[in-house]
């Protein structure tokens, strides 16, 4: 099922969500729904808090980035309860958008590499050391799931620029190809 996409000014987006305590089918089914929110909306990840669900969960799938990173794996799958222990390597910008933030792209410096641990959606425990475009993807995801957003790592004049465009997005002065929560 696809489902509204909160935008920025929705209260959901800045709390820090809660960990998951689902049962394993109410779970693969709400990572299902999620993928097909992220691929009607054309974007590589969704956290559960864009849908309005505070909780810590995000799905990713980086075959878009294939072809601009042709070494890299390609990873499509769903993080659970994530934590990530570690950040390094060098911060390199790269030029994000969000869903939740529709029409702004910015370069964000983040680390090259992170230390994740967290369970599949099959509720297995992972831990594992990313690198490149799908850590950045993670990391991106994973400021949602701590009352995040990509703008809050902005220098105060790039938020001072963007300060009207994100006012228009609150009060739903936007056009999306998909359905949006704006409040």
């Amino acid at each position: 099922m696809i489902l509204p996409i909160c935008v920025y000014g929705h209260p959901v987006l800045r709390r820090k969500a809660s960990d998951v305590e689902m049962e394993k089918e109410e779970l693969q089914q709400l990572v299902s729904d999620m993928y097909e929110t992220m691929y009607n909306a054309n974007g590589v990840g969704l956290a559960a808090p864009q849908i309005g669900k505070s909780i810590r969960l995000f799905v990713i799938d980086s075959e878009p980035f294939k072809e601009a990173y042709p070494t890299e794996e390609i990873r499509k799958q769903a993080f659970v309860n994530p934590i990530i222990t570690k950040r390094y390597g060098e911060e390199y910008p790269f030029n994000e958008g969000c869903l939740s933030l529709p029409d702004i792209h910015e370069d964000v410096y983040r680390p090259s590499t992170i230390d994740i641990t967290y369970l599949d959606e099959n509720l297995e425990e992972k831990t594992e050391t990313i690198s490149g475009c799908v850590a950045r993807i993670i990391q991106h995801e994973y400021d949602h799931i701590e009352g995040q957003v990509f703008t809050d790592r902005l220098s105060s004049l790039k938020k001072m620029i963007l300060k009207r465009k994100l006012t228009d997005i609150a009060s739903g002065k936007i056009r999306t190809s998909y359905k949006i929560k704006n409040k």
